[in-house]
């Protein structure tokens, strides 16, 4: 299909983007990468009257040092995350769960940022940066504000961020120490997205026990979450198999799985208890060597 027509604009600088945010926030839309924006137009499930497009402002883009952190700009495509020599080094995680989007051609063009606005319940990064503790900066025309990943998401398609506010740049703490981080997904077979994908980090104290876990699960529920009945029965624990299987049986708890024409409700919580001990063995294993 054709989507409908549209007024075409390109600010040069992220004031002039804000700008015309709030000016026309009844109408317009931001432009990113557009992988997840345009089917959407040509389908005409959306029809603004307005397309911002943001994708060459300057001070979006590239991935840099903050004391402890990379600090990732928004506009910042799949692809660079995933072959940033200092994300692999850094932060392997987040270059793994970036590797394993979509295909070759939606990780040169999508970014970071669209997709984390976007907010598909179905998407990658979201679990992964809140098993990192990852902190987004959103910037509108009262200035920056951030907010922790666990709670930017609330509901499919629905972010905390305001109508004339733009998630410009992604913090995600450097981890230390005998650090282990896992994804692990069962996708849906045509697209990528995740019917159930689990991210995990853990640190073995020097006795070989489980310091802290932080596990992020998307595709299960209506927004991506952070497991934390798993992350509590894992704590001081030494990490055998038993104890591993035990706290992934609590991936689900006080969660309400969603049910699509991917898997049933059931299946999906089934899934989630898999791929979180799946997650948790590949992190316990990484973290020892």
């Amino acid at each position: 299909m054709i989507p409908s027509a549209f007024e075409y604009l390109r600010p040069e600088t992220l004031e002039e983007a804000i700008r015309l945010l709030q000016e026309n926030s009844e109408e317009a839309v931001l432009l990113a990468g557009g992988h997840s924006l345009i089917p959407i137009l040509k389908a005409r499930l959306a029809q603004p009257g307005i397309l911002i497009d943001i994708s060459r402002i300057p001070g979006l883009k590239g991935i840099g040092r903050e004391d402890q952190a990379l600090l990732i700009g928004g506009m910042t495509t799949h692809h660079e995350i995933e072959s940033d020599p200092e994300v692999n080094e850094v932060c392997p995680l987040l270059a793994e769960t970036a590797s394993l989007i979509g295909d070759v051609q939606v990780r040169n063009r999508g970014t970071i940022g669209g997709s984390l606005s976007h907010a598909d319940p179905a998407a990658d990064y979201p679990a992964t940066l809140i098993a990192l503790d990852a902190e987004f900066v959103v910037t509108g025309p009262d200035g920056a504000r951030s907010y922790r990943a666990e709670n930017f998401f609330e509901g499919p398609f629905d972010t905390a961020m305001e109508e004339n506010e733009i998630l410009t740049s992604i913090i995600v703490p450097a981890p230390q120490g005998k650090i282990g981080g896992a994804y692990c997904k069962a996708a849906q077979q045509a697209s990528g997205f995740a019917v159930c994908g689990v991210a995990v980090t853990v640190m073995l104290s020097d006795n070989g026990q489980i310091e802290f876990a932080s596990i992020g699960i998307t595709g299960v529920s209506a927004s991506p979450y952070r497991a934390s009945g798993v992350e509590s029965a894992l704590t001081g624990q030494a990490p055998t198999a038993e104890t591993i299987e035990a706290a992934a049986d609590r991936a689900t708890e006080d969660i309400e799985p969603i049910e699509d024409l991917y898997g049933s409700a059931e299946f999906r919580g089934h899934l989630a208890r898999v791929w979180t001990k799946r997650a948790l063995e590949q992190a316990v294993k990484m973290a020892g060597s």
